[in-house]
């Protein structure tokens, strides 16, 4: 599981620091593709395979199916951490998470998320009002 917030800068070259306590569970390769807010998802291979699976399940004839599909996987690309824990991030990734140099690099629970530190800031400072009540809204949730 992956869990903790940290800042990291990326170069001008596009590498980026991994958290050394997310690389043994990231594992040698992973993959990193656009993920929803204009962040970046980070998936372990198994992780990345079984959500593969169920994006399969998703009617073609679906326009919204088919749409996510190709938004999801063709942003998608396989990285592997260097000797110095770190990886690149392609630049079509970075422009579409607005990352150009510091960056906040979140766990949540079976995946790693690359913001931009001033959209991730911007996501906390309203999601801090609103927790309470996103809370008291979700179905079946117990803390």
């Amino acid at each position: 599981m992956f869990m903790g917030e940290y800042q990291h800068n990326i170069d001008n070259k596009g590498r980026i620091i991994v958290p050394s306590k997310f690389r043994d569970n990231l594992g040698e390769q992973f993959v990193i593709t656009r993920g929803l807010d204009q962040c970046l998802f980070a998936y372990p291979m198994d992780e990345w395979r079984l959500l593969e699976e169920k994006l399969k399940k998703l009617p073609l004839t679906k326009k919204d199916a088919r749409a996510f599909t190709r938004f999801f996987f063709s942003g998608a690309v396989e990285c592997e951490i260097d000797k110095q824990g770190r990886i690149n991030i392609p630049a079509p990734l970075r422009k579409y998470a607005q990352i150009e140099k510091e960056c906040s690099v979140i766990g949540v629970s079976n995946r790693v998320e690359f913001w931009s530190a001033s959209k991730w800031n911007e996501f906390v400072d309203e999601s801090e009002e609103s927790f309470a009540e996103i809370a008291e809204n979700m179905l079946d949730f117990e803390m």
